[in-house]
């Protein structure tokens, strides 16, 4: 029964990789039919990423209490509508909050681990058994994000770009249909009350932090009222913490980021959020920005640079599939740290190698290996270690955290490509972005990296595995 509802989940997961894989090499042509600068092109990623954090921890609190497989189809509809409606929008505003309510998606991940958790806990090895399928589950993620960059890439050099948004939207509504009847109910908790006063607290912190560093972007570092509402978002989680260490059913228990399994996986999550949510539309632009204009890039077309993106994705197929044999044969704890280590080599590597097609496959490849390791360790391992009553809330933490420092890595990324050319350095007309700003990205994306191995370290040896 098990084996059932990890085929039917990985259905979902490749249609969730389908929306991440699909629209990246779209991204430039999205600017030019949008009329706004590369730079602009991490408002998408860092709204919806905004839209995600504030997302994910209801839901994964509503998916204990009142079912996952109900939350999945409440967030897989969202998803469809929104989707839908991005092939036939123009405005700018517009596609970017209908950009914003597709992610949406992101709540699946954790809510399909969650699931296969409670459905592993009778047979006696959870930890093993939700490891092996949270691998098959990122493959088959990683398998949908490669057919989604190569499709997408060869339709955008062939068809009118509405028909090509509208390929992703079809498929989210056909995986609506395949966990309505394709996967059963796990049990879960069916007790308490939401907590609406903690999830209306953490909502106002994230808003007013998400939202300072949007006034970041366009006031630039200088603007001392964008810093404010970024430090009144930071002490909003004051409040917020008080009253859920009170509460009796938290919305986030709090006193799990105390606990010495679980705070280094949240803070490598955040971590690991900078290279892979906020470091994609970097990557794309730079790839498709022309050397013979600009000194620098790749100058590939839609489809050259989806090959990129799908090598990239294969590696991390092979980091998902290999990080339960690493894991069994050393521990979970040194599979983390040593995925934690190939992202920030792969994306340190790019500071002398950079000027080849060849150079950054290698690169991306090697970044994947540990990518893909730790998309699927990281649920896993919060699984193992939170306590029974609240591990949707533990999965799903591990995907807020990686949103938030998506988010931040977003906004940070942003405003470096464009003061870059503000000053002059790097594409100093144009719609690229500068030279000075891609160094910027591979240089904060390698050193998180190797902060969070070394974070990772902390953790007690025999985490995240089953008692013997």
């Amino acid at each position: 029964m098990l084996t059932t509802v990890v085929g039917f989940l990985a259905a979902v997961e490749f249609t969730s990789g389908v929306l991440q894989g699909y629209y990246t090499p779209l991204l430039t042509d999205i600017a030019r039919h949008l009329g706004i600068h590369d730079a602009d092109v991490n408002w998408l990623e860092g709204t919806q990423l905004m839209l995600s954090a504030l997302v994910v921890p209801a839901f994964a609190k509503l998916g204990d209490l009142v079912g996952h497989k109900r939350m999945l189809l409440v967030s897989t509809a969202v998803t469809a509508v929104a989707s839908l409606a991005l092939p036939f929008i123009d405005s700018f505003p517009l596609f970017l909050a209908a950009w914003a309510l597709q992610g949406f998606y992101v709540v699946w991940l954790p809510l399909e681990i969650a699931l296969i958790w409670s459905r592993s806990r009778a047979l006696g090895a959870p930890a093993v058994l939700t490891a092996r399928a949270a691998g098959i589950l990122v493959a088959s993620l990683e398998a949908g994000a490669i057919s989604g960059a190569l499709v997408g890439g060869a339709l955008v050099d062939a068809l009118p770009l509405r028909v090509v948004l509208l390929i992703p939207a079809l498929c989210v509504a056909a995986c609506f249909v395949v966990i309505l009847f394709g996967v059963a109910e796990g049990p879960h908790a069916d007790r308490g009350r939401f907590d609406t006063v903690g999830l209306v607290l953490v909502s106002l912190a994230l808003i007013a932090f998400t939202g300072g560093l949007s006034l970041l972007r366009l006031g630039g570092p200088g603007d001392l009222a964008a810093w404010l509402v970024v430090l009144l978002g930071v002490g909003l989680f004051a409040p917020f913490a008080l009253w859920e260490r009170r509460h009796p059913d938290p919305l986030i228990d709090v006193r799990m980021f105390a606990d010495a399994a679980l705070w280094p996986v949240f803070l490598t999550a955040g971590l690991f959020g900078v290279s892979v949510l906020g470091a994609q539309a970097p990557l794309s632009t730079f790839a498709r920005t022309d050397p013979a204009v600009h000194g620098y890039g790749l100058g590939t077309s839609g489809f050259s640079t989806s090959l990129i993106i799908g090598l990239y994705l294969v590696a991390m197929i092979a980091g998902a599939l290999l990080y339960p044999l690493a894991s069994r044969r050393a521990t979970p704890r040194s599979a983390l740290v040593s995925a934690s280590v190939l992202v920030g080599a792969g994306y340190l590597l790019f500071l002398p190698l950079h000027d080849s097609y060849g150079q950054v496959v290698v690169n991306m490849m090697i970044a994947g290996v540990g990518s893909g390791a730790l998309v699927a360790a990281l649920p896993a391992a919060a699984a193992a270690a939170a306590p029974p009553a609240q591990t949707g809330v533990a999965t799903g933490l591990t995907n807020s955290v990686k949103t938030v420092g998506g988010a931040i890595a977003s906004c940070v990324f942003g405003i470096a490509l464009l003061q870059g050319v503000a000053d002059g350095a790097g594409a100093a007309e144009g719609t690229a972005g500068s030279f000075a700003g891609y160094v910027t990205v591979w240089v904060v994306c390698g050193v998180t990296a190797l902060v969070a191995a070394a974070a990772l370290l902390l953790v007690p040896k025999g985490a995240f595995s089953d008692p013997a």
